[in-house]
């Protein structure tokens, strides 16, 4: 993965006695509910970037997300939707974008509970770094808004300022991430058993094997059988997620979709 996926925050200093350490947090569901990616797209339909019809196909995923975990195929098709929707487009305006993204909508879907990971592992004096398939110009902005060391995320290739379609590596996501990860421990002199690693996802087992001490978060199905059959921490921080659960299954799908394209149709008329 190449170096440019990483940005860092101004800050890097670690006490000695934790030196060597880190904590590397996946985001989406993990850090934050949902994905941090609908929100971009949300943000871009604002501003008119894509129509209505666009927009409603990212709730719907987003929707699946917050309900079943990560699913490949739709990861893919909102990768590919975004990159052919990012073509043209400013460097600038997408990093403008990340900060409004942030304060309008992110930050109020952070659990408080795994940002009380993050500062505990600040406190301790350790790096923390975000690990994510979301944009690295966003994923950055939520580094440096949250304090903490660094991120690393999917990055788009550049060229006269403008955003070609076309990725810088590949989308940071399952082995890639754990790739970007013992890249990054090699040039900052990370111990990785020692350090720490949290996600909600079973696409994240090379990043949570590749750390001394991995964690679940929020897990799907599969991570939290693998998470109790190798002895893993798992923290559940889904206030209300059997009922929600419950009301999203007995919904039809066509109801579903009608809701939140209703949702958007209310948003567009803002």
């Amino acid at each position: 993965m190449p170096d440019v996926n990483m940005e860092s925050a101004e800050d890097r200093s670690v006490t000695p006695e934790h030196l060597g350490e880190a904590a590397f947090f996946d985001v989406d569901n993990t850090l934050m509910k949902g994905a941090s990616l609908f929100h971009v797209a949300r943000k871009m339909y604002q501003k008119k970037a894509f129509t209505l019809r666009d927009a409603a196909g990212f709730a719907w995923k987003q929707a699946k997300f917050i309900l079943r975990g990560e699913n490949m195929k739709d990861v893919h098709s909102v990768r590919d939707a975004a990159q052919a929707f990012a073509t043209g487009i400013s460097s600038d305006f997408i990093k403008q974008l990340g900060e409004e993204v942030y304060d309008e909508m992110i930050v109020s879907k952070i659990w408080p509970g795994t940002r009380a990971l993050t500062e505990q592992h600040i406190r301790s004096g350790r790096q923390v770094w975000l690990v994510t398939a979301t944009p690295v110009e966003v994923a950055s902005v939520i580094a440096s808004r949250l304090h903490l060391t660094g991120a690393l995320g999917t990055v788009g290739e550049v060229e006269g300022g403008l955003y070609t379609g076309r990725l810088v590596g590949e989308i940071l996501h399952g082995p890639a991430k754990a790739v970007a990860m013992t890249e990054l421990a090699a040039r900052e002199g990370l111990d990785l058993s020692r350090c720490w690693g949290y996600s909600d996802s079973y696409n994240d087992i090379p990043l949570l094997n590749a750390v001394g001490h991995p964690v679940a978060i929020n897990p799907d199905a599969r991570l939290r059988r693998h998470a109790r059959d190798n002895n893993w921490p798992v923290y559940d921080f889904r206030s209300g997620r059997r009922a929600a659960t419950v009301g999203l299954r007995a919904a039809t799908g066509a109801g579903v979709v009608y809701g939140l394209w209703k949702g958007l149709s209310r948003m567009r008329g803002k």
